[in-house]
């Protein structure tokens, strides 16, 4: 997508405060109206990152109009979004009435490399509309409100009926997971491993990012087979790590068929009981004596991303009946499962690894 074009008397402007005729601190009255129209602050994330408002935008300012052009919008409606984002400090307003970047409109770039453009769509798909406000329901009986609201289950309906959506989906995961790779790589001590699996890892991003850090360790990806068909360029065949990957097509609630030294899960204990019960006890059919374990996932709590997380978990039980971790929670089921837990590590803002043994 083209930006819109700097001209010569335009000073950039990059970071302004954003709408300072919004009160810093509004009352719990006028607070509660503003969690009550939170929906409004959604659709306008989703709808800025459809029509590409942040792409469009380059370093200079822009007006509404300017914009309306390269976005293919009208500039009105166009003006009443922005003005909208800007209360929340996505995008700024100059005085002359002009747009600009902040820190976090510029994350709605599709080409900067911290982008959640994907995961903003993700989290806004047109299903998740038909399912919030079902949430009383989920509440009441503990369960998943989809396979009533659609007539079949979450991944079910994702692959069959919502094309566009699973392809969000996939998106906004590989972005997710390339974010958190280096963060992971970074945090993990790999003293004396020779060989680590990433179980359920998805496209392996996680695995690719160990093992250029590590070079004389070897890797394997456990995940379902259309998954691991799109693996890390870097893992497959002609990829400069695959002289040191297998990948394993399977499914780890079922069978973990290999030995390793290490073995990383990572978001995939979230989903069901039985689910992660199944998982914990093929990790430890499948390892030695001594092998380590790191389980990494988000937690509802201690934590400085608790919107965030706690958000997800809801979501989490109205798509599949699942739900995000406690410390607590995640402790019991590790330990029950047969593991012996140690120390616990944050990753990033949003993630912890917990550092298990093989008793």
């Amino acid at each position: 997508m083209t930006t819109v074009s700097p001209t010569p008397d335009t000073t950039p402007v990059v970071t302004p405060p954003a709408a300072p005729h919004v009160a810093a601190t509004p009352p719990p009255s006028m607070r509660l109206r503003e969690l009550a129209f939170g929906a409004a602050c959604a659709a306008a994330v989703r709808a800025a990152a459809r029509l590409g408002v942040a792409d469009a935008l380059g370093e200079t300012p822009a007006s509404a109009a300017e914009l309306a052009l390269v976005v293919d919008a009208e500039p009105v409606p166009l003006r009443r979004l922005l003005r909208a984002l800007c209360c929340y400090g996505i995008f700024g307003e100059t005085p002359e009435g002009k747009f600009v970047h902040t820190e976090m409109s510029r994350l709605l770039r599709e080409d900067d490399p911290n982008s959640l453009r994907y995961i903003s769509l993700w989290c806004t798909e047109p299903w998740t509309w038909e399912v919030w406000p079902r949430l009383d329901v989920a509440v009441r009986s503990g369960t998943s409100v989809f396979p009533e609201t659609f007539g079949k289950g979450f991944f079910d309906y994702l692959h069959q009926d919502a094309g566009e959506s699973a392809q969000v989906f996939n998106r906004a995961m590989t972005t997710s997971s390339v974010q958190s790779a280096q963060d992971v790589a970074g945090l993990l001590d790999l003293t004396g491993v020779s060989s680590v699996a990433d179980i359920g890892g998805g496209q392996g991003h996680v695995l690719a990012s160990l093992l250029e850090k590590h070079p004389s360790v070897h890797g394997t990806l456990l995940d379902l087979p259309g998954v691991v068909a799109r693996a890390d360029a870097r893992l497959r065949d002609g990829g400069r790590l695959a002289d040191r990957v297998r990948i394993v097509p399977g499914d780890c609630r079922e069978d973990i068929p290999f030995e390793v030294d290490m073995y990383v899960i990572k978001n995939i204990l979230e989903w069901d009981d039985e689910s992660t019960r199944r998982t914990l006890a093929n990790v430890l059919a499948a390892a030695r004596p001594g092998a380590r374990v790191v389980v990494i996932e988000n937690l509802v709590d201690d934590t400085p991303s608790m919107r965030f997380t706690t958000a997800m978990d809801l979501l989490l039980l109205l798509n599949v009946g699942g739900a995000k971790h406690t410390r607590e929670s995640l402790v019991g089921r590790l330990s029950d499962a047969g593991l012996r837990v140690g120390e616990i590590h944050p990753v990033n803002a949003y993630l912890h690894a917990f550092e298990c043994v093989v008793p």
